[in-house]
């Protein structure tokens, strides 16, 4: 389908391209000199630091103190951090503060990374933004307020309404279908005013810049300083080459404006000579630099609607040598700015800010988009990069877990702290281990997962962020004949292999497993699910589920192949078993159903496993999100070579070939199929983050994740979830970054099956997602004798809230700061930097309102809740204060820009009634996410 697709999406940006947009006069270019550092990308954060990250802001921070036209802008904050802690002088640190105070220096996003926008969740998201703007404010004092998100692989629509959150003005993003951007610079439409949330809308709009199709880098190829150039890099055969990066080109080659070459590791060279360091600039090639700078201005110029161009300078891993770079520049801008009346251009440095800034002072009227995203992600027909939603699934589960127990984590050390400490741990040492881990979540690098022999299920009741107690005892001697209860031990049926069928005379013999919510129908002539009734909606649909495998090539001379970013299949995925077993386990309060898959009558060992469970619930126990799910997991592995495993559920819902999936745990996307000349399956896989569904008129189908995975529909009532890659490939550009992908791990993904009504599956998909994503943390220790004393109290009175409110977050984040922004900068400029201690006392408070406008009658309804009376068990409330999303900013006195946009999208008015501030009575509207600090009464 190629560029047809995006038609539909094109004719209000030809209708919003007015002629004569652009002012009579020179060009304006802002060239923006930057470094992109990914954070653990191939190399450690400390073989990064050794090789060139903390020359870069050594090297920048000396070069910008000495010309007063030089600007840099700073994004990722962990190498900051670490250079500002380990490595800066004090000299260095009073020039960084003079150059922020004087806009020489800017930091943009401000997180700790730039976070991926299509695998992440919202939590971590949020997490990774408030560490960075901590330390930030908590250091400078200062509030970034633009975003600079150039790497991530597609966009999200969560993206803007987050950043609109926390306080950015302007955001700025790259990577997204070639052949969209194609269109978009064609039609001038790259700049919009995003809208994320269809229930926020313009409460949280952010105007937003696409980058032109030289992305992020400087144009690498120019003719007069590119010879013997090997143009490899990141090429495929018989395409174009995808990235800018220096790094990417040959050794014997030379590029365009990267005068320092390109980062050596594992440290720098001794001679500080650099592999690909440009021509130096001299008055014999001066005008061919210009000529070339300025052409490439005029081009990108043409894609915009006003006279002002964004011309970034650098790439990955650019400015360790900042001298040798703003040496051969700055008489090359101020050559061109010499000539600007015949160039027709002018040129400046700039940050970030000062680009949008001078855009909003246009006042230009800009066109609205909507909640929809850019996803999938492509760079060429066969370069869809949608095999990284799946890769490494181990490492995504782990990570996922692992901020799960972090949050468990904060919410418990609140809990400990208010409203009195309790025990004798150290607060000081136990908030030091939560900042550790704070830092840590982003940056697990292996797991293995060993299934236990035996199962002991207990059910309980746990409240709200509190805990339960229990003691497990052998019911031999003395306990027999007591009140306590007992474990049943359960019974097992086992079915014998069964042969894959390639005719259908399935459905004569069904075995049945019931709970109060589901019966799920077996086929004993094939041991695969044969289909489900759902209780409520009396309905049988029918479902089924297999294992299958793409075939991917691995050899770079026979055509496209896979490797840890890009799903290249070269045809329909193939049954990946010959033979099941089956098994139904029968207990008390669960009934497992167990399916081993085999790729042969006669292996000894089954490579996929498929375990069920349904919970019986018994009488008297609130079990409604226990009893509407199926919930599974999933053995997937060792794959043979260039395999990539998928688990296609096949049922009778005429759901036109439409599926929906997450953004980010935050919002829903529609994703119909689109048929492409090239390449269609990759191109119609897409993320799932946390959930996912399919429906027809009558029931709806959905899936819940505990660990992001790619996800497509490749047929009608079809929805195949991949699990598993192991990839090889001659590729040198994989083989040298060890890209490959040759897992030859066993994974154990889980997802929670709901089906039902739109109605039932509505009020319990979000509620239920986080049942998943939050598990209750079961910690064990051994017991001294038959009747111990347990610790404590064997239970706290729970903080409840209504179901659809999502506590996000219950910490202390320990910052040293001053809430008041006044009192803050005063003691900065004062230099009692680090006199204050870590504030123990500031209770930080998100709360997420889970569902749309208009999804549920009842959960969708703004609500009301009285602080004072959730937090009760926490002490006395005697201040609230709202906060941006990260907390940096007082809510009241945020006031971001408004950008004007065009007819029938007036901007201004919202929904929400005024919120008066600091009081505990507050309103929390569908998909706000509300943030505050809470003070209690010291005890």
């Amino acid at each position: 389908m190629g560029q047809l697709c995006w038609l539909p999406l094109l004719a209000p940006l030809l209708l919003l391209r007015p002629p004569g947009v652009q002012s009579v006069g020179p060009i304006r270019a802002f060239v923006v000199p930057h470094s992109h550092m990914d954070v653990g990308w191939v190399y450690t954060v400390q073989e990064s630091m050794r090789a060139y990250a903390a020359n870069v802001y050594t090297s920048v921070v000396e070069e910008l103190a000495r010309g007063q036209q030089r600007r840099f802008i700073a994004v990722e904050q962990e190498f900051f951090r670490l250079w500002w802690d380990g490595v800066a002088s004090d000299q260095q640190k009073y020039q960084v503060r003079q150059l922020l105070e004087e806009g020489h220096l800017e930091f943009v996003i401000g997180g700790q990374v730039m976070h991926d926008e299509a695998v992440t969740h919202l939590d971590d998201q949020i997490l990774q933004l408030t560490e960075g703007h901590g330390f930030l404010y908590e250091t400078f004092g200062i509030r970034p307020q633009f975003s600079w998100h150039v790497d991530p692989f597609g966009a999200s629509a969560t993206t803007p309404t987050l950043f609109a959150l926390a306080g950015f003005n302007a955001h700025l993003g790259s990577r997204i279908d070639y052949d969209l951007k194609a269109a978009m610079q064609e039609a001038r439409g790259l700049q919009f005013v995003w809208r994320g949330s269809p229930s926020l809308s313009e409460q949280q709009e952010i105007f937003t810049h696409i980058m032109d199709q030289y992305s992020y880098c400087t144009p690498s190829h120019i003719p007069f300083s590119n010879r013997d150039h090997n143009e490899e890099g990141r090429r495929r055969p018989g395409a174009v080459a995808h990235t800018c990066n220096p790094s990417t080109l040959g050794g014997r080659g030379r590029s365009g404006f990267y005068w320092n070459g390109v980062a050596v590791f594992p440290k720098p060279p001794p001679d500080g000579v650099y592999p690909n360091m440009s021509e130096p600039v001299t008055p014999a090639n001066i005008n061919l630099y210009a000529e070339a700078l300025v052409a490439n201005v005029k081009q990108r110029a043409a894609w915009f609607r006003t006279p002002h161009v964004l011309w970034p300078w650098g790439c990955d891993k650019q400015f360790f040598n900042a001298s040798v770079q703003f040496a051969n520049m700055d008489p090359l801008l101020d050559h061109i700015n010499s000539h600007a009346a015949e160039l027709g251009v002018s040129v400046q440095y700039a940050t970030l800010g000062d680009y949008f800034r001078a855009l909003h002072a246009l006042n230009v009227t800009w066109r609205v988009r909507d909640h929809h995203d850019f996803l999938p992600y492509s760079t060429e027909p066969f370069q869809a990069w949608t095999g990284f939603y799946t890769s490494r699934s181990a490492l995504k589960g782990l990570a996922r877990r692992a901020s799960a127990l972090l949050y468990a984590g904060e919410s418990m050390f609140t809990r400990y702290l208010w409203p009195a400490p309790r025990g004798h741990l150290d607060p000081t040492w136990a908030l030091r281990q939560l900042q550790q881990l704070r830092w840590a979540v982003s940056e697990i690098q292996n797991s293995t997962e060993t299934p236990s022999a035996y199962d002991l299920l207990i059910l309980t009741t746990i409240p709200g962020l509190s805990y339960r107690h229990y003691s497990i005892r052998p019911t031999a001697g003395a306990q027999e004949g007591t009140q306590e209860p007992a474990a049943t031990v359960a019974s097992t049926l086992q079915f014998g292999r069964r042969l894959r069928r390639r005719t259908s005379h399935a459905g004569r013999y069904l075995v049945p497993v019931a709970n109060d919510c589901y019966i799920v129908l077996l086929d004993q002539d094939t041991n695969l699910m044969h289909s489900i009734w759902e209780r409520q909606s009396n309905r049988t649909v029918h479902v089924t589920q297999e294992f299958l495998e793409y075939h991917v090539n691995g050899d770079v001379k026979q055509g496209p192949i896979s490797d840890n970013y890009l799903f290249t299949p070269g045809k329909a995925a193939v049954p990946a078993w010959e033979a099941v077993e089956m098994e139904i386990v029968a207990a008390q309060l669960v009934t497992e159903i167990r399916q081993y898959f085999y790729r042969n009558m006669t292996a000894q060992n089954y490579t996929y496993a498929i375990r069920s469970r349904l919970t019986h619930v018994p009488q008297g126990h609130d079990g409604e999100l226990l009893c509407h799910r199926i919930e599974q997991e999933y053995q997937a592995g060792p794959l043979e070579l260039n395999r990539e495993a998928v688990l296609r559920t096949s049922t009778n819902l005429n759901s036109q070939q439409v599926i929906y999936s997450d953004n980010n745990g935050y919002q829903m996307q529609r994703r119909p199929y689109v048929s492409y000349v090239n390449n269609s399956i990759a191109r119609n896989y897409y993320p799932m983050v946390q959930s996912a569904f399919m429906e027809d008129g009558k029931s709806r189908l959905v899936l819940l994740s505990e660990r992001a995975h790619g996800i497509s529909s490749q047929g009608n009532g079809q929805v195949e979830v991949m699990l598993h890659r192991r990839l090889w490939n001659n590729f040198d550009w994989d083989l040298g970054y060890n890209l490959t992908l040759n897992d030859t791990s066993v994974v154990h993904p889980v997802l929670w099956l709901l089906l039902g009504s739109w109605s039932l599956t509505t009020a319990l998909r979000q509620r239920s997602a986080l049942a998943l994503q939050h598990r209750p943390v079961v910690l064990f220790g051994d017991l001294a004798g038959t009747a111990p004393k347990l610790p404590g109290p064997q239970q706290q009175e729970a903080v409840t809230l209504p179901p659809n409110l999502h506590l996000q977050i219950l910490s202390i984040p320990g910052w040293r700061y001053s809430s008041n922004h006044t009192e803050h900068s005063q003691n900065l400029r004062k230099g009692h930097r680090g006199e204050a201690q870590a504030d123990l006392r500031r209770v930080l408070l998100r709360l997420h309102h889970l569902y749309e406008v208009g999804e549920d009658p009842v959960l969708s309804q703004p609500v009301t809740v009285n602080l004072e009376a959730v937090l009760q068990a926490l002490g006395s409330v005697v201040a609230v204060e709202e906060r941006s999303l990260t907390g940096t900013w007082d809510l009241s006195m945020l006031h971001r820009w408004s950008w004007r946009t065009g007819p029938g999208h007036h901007r201004g008015d919202t929904t929400s009634p005024s919120r008066p501030p600091g009081g505990p009575i507050i309103t929390v509207h569908p998909k706000e996410i509300r943030t505050f600090f809470i003070h209690f009464q010291q005890q």
